[in-house]
């Protein structure tokens, strides 16, 4: 295994399995020689900027690292042969719910630049089997996991850290007193 961040909300301790390659998403020859190096067959992605709030004031900056940073590795995994993708995406792709509980069915209706980017790439997968044979599974979800009951993994994205385990940006604190 190998994980590929550039570690601008995660962290080196975070990597507690396989190694980790410091790279920009849209690097295509360092993540075409990574996928090379390492033998990838598979690619779970989860690089993507996530704040809702930074998405409205910085746009561009999204759809430059959701967008255009998932359509380079796309093109990388394409030219190395890689056929099988877990996009990680989000809930807000949904916008305001029009029903609960939100299924598939649920249209999808984006409120800010974040689900935006993340539905861009959605509605790109498709294209990108039928082109080059590259199947994918999209996860949809609100808060990816609880707190951590041990209170060691916490994502420290944003002004204020949120402690829970999430799909990136995690970073390591020590336990709550009496937890070992």
């Amino acid at each position: 295994m190998v994980v590929y961040d550039n570690l601008s909300t995660g962290h080196r301790a975070a990597v507690r399995w396989g190694e980790l390659v410091v790279g920009d998403v849209r690097d295509e020859a360092r993540l075409a020689d990574s996928i090379r190096t390492h033998g990838v067959t598979a690619v779970m992605h989860f690089a993507a900027r996530l704040l809702v709030g930074e998405s409205v004031s910085d746009p561009a900056g999204y759809y430059r690292n959701n967008v255009e940073g998932t359509l380079a590795l796309l093109r990388v995994m394409a030219a190395q042969g890689v056929r099988s993708l877990v996009f990680s995406s989000t809930a807000a792709v949904f916008g305001n719910p029009e029903r609960t509980p939100i299924d598939e069915t649920h249209p999808t209706n984006p409120i800010n630049p974040y689900g935006e980017t993340k539905l861009a790439v959605e509605r790109a997968l498709p294209h990108f089997e039928r082109a080059y044979g590259i199947r994918s599974v999209v996860l949809r979800y609100f808060n990816a996991a609880g707190a951590d009951p041990a209170a060691i993994w916490a994502r420290s994205t944003g002004p204020k850290p949120t402690w829970f385990p999430g799909d990136r940006g995690v970073a390591r604190r020590p336990p709550a007193p009496g937890v070992r």
